[in-house]
């Protein structure tokens, strides 16, 4: 065995033991610093074998003979979930402490560790479908494990019910793969004709997509994220449904590439859903949390247009410009993996410091938490799209790629490329409005309410978690260019064409993105320096002689109130005004607004009335009588032996 094998090997040891030793009644500060030495382990081994080091393990096998390994996509996943998972595991020390089951807590959330490395580490059907399962069962558990209210147990019924819905799909995807033998033999499935490699990437659209959150199969999403304990929620967000796209990612271009060139334009035109539909309801929530929910189905959107360009340009011919679309999406998987996971861990340092994250409850807490508020802060410039930082170079990345496929000979693919590229800077503008909502809402003015004035910042291990992922959103945005020709080279046909930190490929011109935040950095300081470095002096605020009362400050509604009157035809809100008169007087008026979800109206409340309906009539034969049960039996028997004898079953 090389080094990296034994280092591999060390590390799911590691891990596995940080797993299990909770349930032997370890206290969960040990476990949980077992869990991190061995995601870290693992994590290094990904990026090593990315950067060049020969796979470690087996490759894939069609059969049931359970085997591991990791190649060069395997190692990116994997160094993305190390990057997540080590910042959760340091920020759930503090966070669990004196919690209630916090070793069972801490077990499974090693556990999804484990089923996370072991969906992107398996090399047969039998073990990528059981750490699939594994990946959607834990998180589950661990919600219900701390809360038990109705609200939650919907929330994970919803979640429990549409990934099974989806992996459904995953299960028939790998399933007919493996019977083709395109695992271990990747052109096997061409050769079984069109209808079967229909059905294999229709199905893996459906499922994986599912598990990633693209519209419209993403209604558990913001469901199920927000309800998580929050270093929980950090690794569903950050990289969950990150895996998913990487089981996606493995089908359309690898075991069942090449895909065509309709696949393509699906992929494009459900990630164009996703990301503006995604920043659009992200936009207009009033809860933290389901804000940050919502703006993961918009970034997993924007991943899958550069997955979509990708597959075009392949289908045009344009090897090159496949690679710089297919690098564009991972690099914002990363991107977003690591800005989101601080984003949802600092929001729960605010929910454990206030009790709430009721936008319109918060405020001024970047006075009162700095360290956690500042953290929250650069992370909301990294989701917008702000330089120098990762989630600029991404989108830039794929907003190239985009209008360089708007301007290409076909006629077709120039009309989609130019709709992905306007929704992807329509998407941009509408990320950066959601985002200075809610740091507006959060961080600035002064607190609306008793609780908010009191926040504290949390432990140190809370504190120094989104600090560190911060540093990488800093250090992912200065130099992308070090991984971008790494992430090319996994494209089918791809290789390094950019040999420097630059934010574009040759060709289109050059911008170093460091030199790019070297200068904003200059550039902020010199305006500083011209303003003399004067301070504002604050006086008190002015409301016409009366005192102000949190009501008169903006609110939620008020920051998405001009998009929902341009949107009102497309949103359709609810609106319900009662006016309670005493005397020919008005007493009160209680107004109640809501915006219903578009999807739900339109597409899961049919579906969810029709299973009913089924439900019903099906209910009339559950007699709650062997005898009757054991008759059904019979008939289905005699059913299917008249069948065999007519020969309608062969």
């Amino acid at each position: 065995m090389s080094a990296v094998d034994l280092l591999a090997a060390a590390g799911g040891a590691l891990l596995l033991a940080g797993t299990i030793l909770p349930l032997l009644r370890l206290p969960a500060p040990p476990a949980l610093a077992l869990q991190a030495v061995g995601a870290g382990l693992l994590g290094a081994v990904g990026a090593l074998v990315l950067f060049g080091a020969a796979p470690v393990g087996a490759g894939f096998r069609d059969g049931l003979h359970p085997a591991l390994g990791i190649d060069g996509l395997s190692g990116f996943f994997l160094a993305a979930i190390a990057l997540v998972a080590l910042p959760s595991l340091l920020y759930a020390r503090d966070y669990l402490a004196g919690a209630a089951h916090e070793r069972e807590l801490a077990a499974l959330g090693g556990l999804f560790i484990v089923s996370l490395c072991g969906v992107v580490a398996a090399r047969d059907p039998s073990l990528f479908l059981a750490f699939w399962e594994l990946m959607t069962l834990a998180p589950a558990a661990a919600i219900l494990l701390r809360r038990h209210d109705a609200a939650v147990r919907h929330a994970v019924f919803v979640y429990l019910a549409v990934t099974h819905l989806g992996g459904a799909g995953v299960w028939i995807c790998v399933l007919a793969l493996a019977h083709y033998g395109a695992l271990s033999d990747p052109g096997a499935l061409a050769a079984q004709g069109s209808g079967a490699q229909a059905l294999v990437l229709v199905a893996a659209l459906i499922g994986f997509g599912t598990k990633a959150g693209l519209a419209p199969l993403h209604s558990w999403l913001p469901r199920a994220h927000p309800v998580a304990p929050s270093h929980v929620s950090a690794l569903m967000s950050g990289v969950m449904v990150k895996v998913a796209l990487y089981g996606l990612i493995r089908v359309l271009f690898e075991w069942a590439a090449p895909a065509p060139l309709w696949v393509g334009l699906v992929v494009l035109a459900v990630g164009l859903l996703s990301a503006l539909g995604g920043v659009l309801y992200a936009l207009l929530q009033h809860d933290l949390k389901r804000l940050l929910a919502f703006s993961s189905i918009e970034n997993v959107g924007i991943a899958a247009l550069g997955l979509g360009a990708s597959i075009l340009f392949a289908s045009e011919g344009e090897a090159t410009w496949a690679a710089v679309a297919f690098a564009a999406a991972l690099l914002h998987t990363l991107n977003h993996a690591v800005f989101k996971a601080l984003l949802f861990l600092a929001a729960g340092s605010f929910e454990r410091a206030v009790g709430s994250l009721d936008l319109d409850r918060l405020g001024g807490l970047l006075r009162r938490m700095p360290w956690t508020g500042a953290a929250f802060a650069l992370g909301a410039m990294a989701i917008a799209g702000l330089p120098p930082l990762n989630g600029f170079a991404s989108e830039w990345l794929t907003l190239q790629a985009l209008v360089h496929l708007a301007f290409g000979p076909a006629l077709g693919l120039g009309l989609a490329g130019a709709l992905a590229a306007a929704g992807l800077a329509a998407t941009a503008a509408l990320a950066l409005f959601c985002f200075v909502k809610a740091v507006g809402l959060v961080l600035l003015g002064e607190p609306r309410r008793p609780e908010v004035a009191a926040a504290v910042e949390p432990p140190a291990a809370m504190r120094a978690a989104p600090v560190l992922l911060g540093g990488c959103c800093v250090a992912l945005g200065l130099v992308p260019g070090l991984i971008v020709p790494a992430l090319m080279e996994l494209a089918p046909g791809g290789g390094r064409i950019a040999t420097e930190p630059a934010l574009v490929v040759p060709g289109t011109g050059s911008l170093p993105s460091l030199w790019l935040g070297v200068g904003i950095v200059g550039l902020t300081a010199l305006l500083w320096r011209l303003r003399g470095g004067r301070r504002a002096a604050p006086v008190p605020a002015w409301a016409c002689g009366q005192r102000i009362e949190p009501a008169l400050r903006w609110s939620s509604d008020a920051f998405s109130k001009p998009l929902r009157l341009v949107l009102e035809g497309v949103l359709r809100p609810r609106r319900e005004v009662e006016v309670v008169r005493a005397g020919g007087l008005v007493r009160s008026v209680r107004y109640r607004g809501e915006i219903p979800h578009l999807f739900d109206t339109a597409l899961y409340g049919p579906a969810r009335r029709r299973a009913l309906a089924g439900a019903r009539v099906a209910r009339r034969i559950q007699s709650g009588s062997v005898r009757g049960y054991a008759a059904y039996l019979l008939a289905l028997l005699l059913a299917v032996l008249v069948a065999v004898r007519v020969g309608v079953i062969g």
